[in-house]
């Protein structure tokens, strides 16, 4: 059974066949297209259905089924766009796009289906990824800002923990690329571009220790009210600053030790894939049916 995965973001689409029983995308059925967010909504849309229709015609013979990762706010249920104060698809405003794509696809509106796209990076993790199958996630991405999703049963939902209240301001000044670079700054009066940098540092050994050290031991304090409070099992770490990751986890470990139930951390396997995948597992329960 395939399935295709949609991810729409504020200047790109990206879209691909994803076999929903080996939980993969097919090799070379992935397109990506640049897309202009402030175009009227006719332009949007038929730049989208393009991209789309490029690689469902792919999947020769096989009833097409969409789903699509997009951006809030969104009426998830009925396709409808809720964006309207944000500088992108403006004038998607009350857009009904589940049925303007069906229109333009020729699919049954009911072959579309859509999922948050801060929810669609740990779907794919749990469906696919690094916790496959796991119960109750916590998945955060780690990069320039902070994004957060819980997934319970398989269903994964935007957390939007990025301005919970932490250490007097909020959790994404100390969990995003900027608290690296400021605190960089603080202790060296040198500047670093980002993570990559820093964690690539042949000198000032000391230096880059204490600040992994320091994010790791946020990170677990970060964590563990949210962790004790759901239940969770397992947590998903993804994004550009995960990569550093082994710079980190001891200290995160080591906060973490705190917690009143074991917890197992992961590093995202599927990278750029995992929304791809997310989105299409919208459609997993037709494997199970078959």
């Amino acid at each position: 059974m395939v399935a295709l995965g949609i991810d729409i973001g504020g200047s790109h689409i990206t879209a691909a066949m994803v076999d929903l029983e080996s939980r993969s995308i097919i090799a070379g059925s992935t397109l990506r297209t640049a897309v202009d967010a402030n175009l009227n909504a006719e332009e949007i849309l038929n730049t989208w259905c393009a991209l789309i229709d490029s690689v469902q015609g792919r999947a020769q013979g096989t009833e097409a089924h969409l789903g699509i990762a997009m951006p809030g706010p969104f009426d998830y249920d009925h396709g409808i766009s809720l964006i309207k104060d944000q500088p992108k698809f403006q004038n998607l405003y009350q857009v009904n796009i589940k049925d303007e794509l069906a229109k333009r696809l020729q699919v049954e509106p009911g072959n579309i289906r859509f999922i948050n796209d801060a929810a669609s990076f740990l779907q794919g993790e749990v469906f696919g990824g690094a916790a496959r199958d796991k119960q109750k996630v916590i998945g955060l991405t780690l990069g320039t800002g902070l994004g957060a999703s819980y997934c319970a049963d398989g269903v994964a939902v935007d957390a939007a923990l990025w301005d919970s209240p932490f250490k007097g301001g909020i959790a994404e000044d100390y969990l995003s690329t900027r608290w690296f670079v400021s605190r960089y700054q603080e202790l060296t009066g040198k500047t670093i571009s980002g993570v990559k940098d820093l964690a690539d540092l042949r000198t000032e050994a000391m230096v880059k220790r204490q600040i992994f050290q320091e994010f790791g031991k946020h990170l677990g304090e970060f964590l563990l009210p949210f962790l004790e409070a759901q239940q969770l099992e397992t947590v998903v770490l993804g994004g550009n600053i995960s990569n550093a990751h082994a710079l980190f986890m001891p200290a995160l470990l080591e906060q973490l030790q705190g917690s009143a139930r074991p917890v197992v951390i992961k590093i995202a396997e599927l990278k750029e894939d995992a929304s791809l995948i997310g989105a299409a597992s919208c459609w997993a329960s037709l494997v199970q049916a078959s």
